[in-house]
């Protein structure tokens, strides 16, 4: 447990409200006592009246409330320090996810990630929420009443002190076989919604193929196998409530022989205190059954805390951002030096490449399919960092810039822009920091060549469209992406193949577009068309990795490997 003890000590404060709370309520539980005792003895033993034991009736009211209070305050806390630690995982989590977005798309499914982020978060609940609270408890409650035991009568606070072990070891070796249980609960339903939601993302596909009840049947047998752990955990935790009650009863019977032959067969103990005894025990022992069942649930908050620190502890390839800032509106200096990078420890491999990339020129990445160039763009964009090597600008590393000011120089568009549910004029001004007017948008939109799509719309930019650009052709949705670049005047451009698949008349509504953004901003480009390649000021052409060949296009008509794609339809006339 100390990945979770980890994130309990954050919260001192409340571990300390939590202490005096439970010692208030052992408190109140030896006040309560004492005056249910105090009142059976003075009115059947001593023969009092009602009115002489009025005061009595009053302290133990004060007792009974105030034991409630502290039990909603002891639960209370107990939630507010879950809720607060789930809410300080999930930010790590999420900030582990989106600091790296490219290696968080290439590990695991998209529904292993949600079911961590959200049902093993939640499993952790009941380790802050029933656990801490109840251990916090226990080490006070018990120990009051053995002192107090103790205090009254040496014979049953040893009673006491020797059962009690039993308690605790017994769920302690039910609790190793509950985290196991627990794990593997954890780890089929993890697989479940990972299956689950792939499959959903992909029916349509699995519906073309005849995959679907193939597909149907393995989540079938992902949901039996998740409904077998489950059982297995609760036929864990019935057989451990039950075998921890006949603990506790056994105790408490323990106490009541002794404490019977003392009083009417030896006559060594009073009735006052062979009474107080007897009410005591059964809070003595529920206080440590208590923490039996806390930490039974607590070992299966194991299984769920191995899951997030798993995913929390993954080697990533983020960029360490500085705090220096770009000057905004003019194209820096960009420089690929040895720059490598690695997916994972036997993955593709980029690199050493090295190739400087001077303001306002147009560079076209070229190569087959898998030679690395959507990587490149990755490396260039900050999204992912050099594994050896760095990307220079200005002269100075890319980490060394505030992580905002070298976003607000840059615009990505990729094959598949992301359009979000909401209007037109929405998706266009996410482009802009700042407030866009009606106006401004309208302008971007213009420039991205979008005016005719809107006028043909009986809302214009107001028409809304579905999540991921539901309702928008492929040429629509790169037209957007532009729009959205138009309107944040961006001094670097980076476009990933975006008039791949598209017909012809678009395509060239699109070369228009990218041919306006460039005159103020620097635009590298993966390029499969021979017009675009012709063009540009430089090509870095790469091969499984490598940076093949740099330069003009006339002076890579030398090359081999660069004729070969020209001549052999690696890039289109």
């Amino acid at each position: 447990m100390n990945q979770l003890s980890q994130y309990a000590k954050q919260y001192k404060g409340t571990q300390l409200l939590m202490v005096m709370i439970a010692f208030l309520t052992g408190v109140s539980i030896i006040a309560q006592a004492y005056f249910i005792v105090k009142i059976v003895d003075e009115v059947f033993l001593k023969g009092a009246s009602l009115s002489d034991v009025v005061p009595l009736f009053g302290w133990l009211a004060l007792a009974l409330i105030a034991r409630a209070m502290l039990t909603y305050a002891s639960g209370r806390t107990g939630a507010w320090l879950a809720a607060k630690v789930k809410q300080t995982i999930r930010e790590k989590l999420l900030e582990k996810y989106a600091g790296n977005p490219v290696q968080a798309s290439l590990q695991g499914q998209s529904g292993r990630k949600v079911s961590v982020l959200m049902d093993a978060v939640d499993e952790v609940d009941s380790y802050f929420s029933k656990y801490i609270p109840q251990l916090t408890l226990t080490a006070f409650i018990p120990l009051m009443i053995i002192v107090t035991a103790f205090w009254q009568d040496w014979i049953t606070g040893t009673v006491l002190l020797v059962s009690a072990p039993f308690i605790p070891l017994f769920f302690i070796i039910i609790g190793i076989k509950t985290q196991k249980k627990s794990e593997e609960q954890l780890e089929q339903l993890s697989a479940f919604s990972g299956t689950f939601l792939d499959t959903l993302q992909g029916l349509t596909t699995l519906k073309l193929f005849g995959q679907a009840k193939k597909q149907r049947d393995t989540i079938e047998d992902s949901s039996l196998k998740f409904r077998d752990a489950t059982l297995e955990v609760l036929k864990i935790a019935f057989i451990s409530s039950l075998a921890l009650e006949y603990i506790s009863m056994l105790g408490v019977g323990l106490v009541a022989l002794e404490l019977g032959l003392r009083l009417i067969y030896f006559e060594s103990v009073t009735f006052f205190t062979a009474f107080f005894m007897l009410v005591l025990a059964p809070e003595f022992y529920v206080a440590i059954r208590e923490l039996g069942n806390a930490f039974h649930t607590g070992r299966g908050s194991i299984g769920a805390a191995k899951l997030i620190d798993e995913e929390l502890s993954k080697q990533e390839d983020r960029v360490n951002w500085g705090s220096e800032k770009l000057t905004p509106g003019t194209p820096p200096h960009i420089q690929f030096d040895q720059t490598v990078f690695q997916y994972g420890k036997e993955g593709f491999s980029l690199g050493p490449l090295q190739a400087d990339i001077k303001p306002y020129e147009n560079v076209a990445l070229i190569g087959k399919s898998g030679s690395g160039k959507s990587t490149a763009l990755n490396l260039l964009s900050g999204l992912v960092a050099p594994s050896s090597g760095a990307i220079r600008v200005n002269d100075k590393e890319l980490s060394h810039y505030e992580e905002e000011s070298w976003f607000d120089q840059l615009s990505y568009i990729s094959q598949q822009p992301f359009i979000f549910s909401g209007t037109l004029a929405d998706n266009i001004a996410i482009g802009s920091k700042k407030e866009a007017t009606r106006g401004e948008i309208e302008s971007a939109a213009e420039k991205a060549g979008l005016t005719p799509l809107i006028e043909a719309l009986q809302k214009g930019l107001d028409t809304p469209v579905g999540e991921g650009g539901r309702g928008l052709s492929g040429g629509e949705k790169q037209r957007l992406a532009l729009a959205r670049a138009f309107l944040k005047k961006p001094s670097v451009i980076l476009f990933d193949e975006p008039t791949t698949g598209l017909d012809l008349k678009t395509e060239q509504i699109l070369t228009a577009s990218m041919e306006e953004l460039s005159k103020n901003a620097t635009v590298i480009t993966v390029a499969h068309r021979l017009y675009t390649i012709r063009n540009a000021d430089q090509i870095l052409m790469l091969e499984d990795g490598n940076l093949k060949a740099n330069g003009k296009h006339h002076d890579l008509l030398i090359e081999p490997a660069y004729q070969e794609m020209v001549q052999g339809g690696g890039a289109h006339a």
